[in-house]
């Protein structure tokens, strides 16, 4: 079975890219890691007012009546971009807290032992009693620590891989145009043997994962998005791994995107159940 997207869906995902190049550029990306832990409300309202929060909730219910695959799209994007803040649980959140739609009101959510945003939210979906801060490598993504923590919706599941999808496909275009342009001896360092293969590797694993995600739109199946959800995870995190390998030790430079990309895909890849009871679902389908 061959998928492709339709002509509607292009346009989102071509009509999210320039949302997000227009209000959350790499200035304001810069200008976000030096104000840790504030959430840009003007921002959080613009997504509101382009559907970005409401894409699944039925028009009925003043929202765009759209399904996972368009979320998807839409999500891959905001992991490209690194667009801090709770999108996950607010997205979530759409048909039953006020506010949440429109992007009036900030929404964290506990699934997991790691809290993201909790003291920045309007509204804590879950028990958070004994949550204490944690230091996140991500300067972008405040953490708290609870004892617990509620299971995780398959669609988060599902959402938070296409987030690292976008990342997957981010640090793969950053390691080609560094490899185009960087020069070691006269040549692009794109030229040697070794960085050809770090390249077609980030290549493989993004467009890997690309398919397991896009397909768990479609079917839903909880086995399915688990699946897509450990390819696009690792997809993320050795990505920018190999990204940075790339560019050298200037990708540990806050001049570089690619450690933000690698920090941000580590605390994702910890978002939910984790990676073990994802594999113990795939498992126990196959036994099955």
């Amino acid at each position: 079975m061959r998928f492709q997207l339709t002509d509607d869906q292009r346009a989102l995902r071509a009509g999210m890219r320039e949302l997000l190049g227009r209000c959350f550029g790499r200035e304001a990306l810069r200008a976000a890691v030096d104000a840790p832990g504030l959430i840009d409300r003007t921002l959080w309202r613009t997504l509101g007012e382009a559907g970005f929060f409401a894409l699944r909730l039925p028009e009925a219910d003043g929202g765009v009546g759209l399904g996972p695959a368009e979320a998807v799209l839409a999500f891959e994007e905001a992991g490209r971009a690194l667009l801090p803040g709770p999108l996950v649980a607010t997205h979530l959140a759409a048909g039953s807290v006020p506010g949440a739609a429109t992007g009036e009101t900030v929404v964290a959510a506990v699934d997991g032992a790691l809290v993201e945003w909790l003291d920045a939210a309007d509204v804590v979906r879950g028990e958070a009693a004994g949550a204490v801060p944690v230091r996140s490598v991500d300067p972008l993504t405040p953490l708290h620590r609870v004892p617990g923590g509620d299971a995780t919706d398959p669609v988060a599941d599902l959402l938070g891989a296409a987030e690292q999808l976008g990342t997957a496909t981010r640090v793969c275009e950053l390691a080609v145009q560094h490899a185009r342009t960087r020069e070691q001896f006269g040549r692009p360092i794109g030229a040697f043997q070794a960085v050809k293969h770090l390249c077609a590797d980030l290549l493989v694993r993004a467009e890997t994962a690309r398919a397991a995600v896009y397909a768990a739109a479609v079917t839903a199946d909880p086995a399915d998005i688990a699946a897509a959800r450990l390819l696009a995870d690792e997809a993320a995190v050795r990505g920018a791994r190999d990204c940075l390998q790339v560019h050298g030790g200037m990708g540990f430079t806050w001049e570089a995107d690619v450690h933000l990309h690698l920090k941000r895909a580590w605390v994702r890849s910890q978002r939910g159940r984790g990676s073990t009871c994802r594999a113990e679902l795939l498992a126990e389908r196959l036994v099955a």
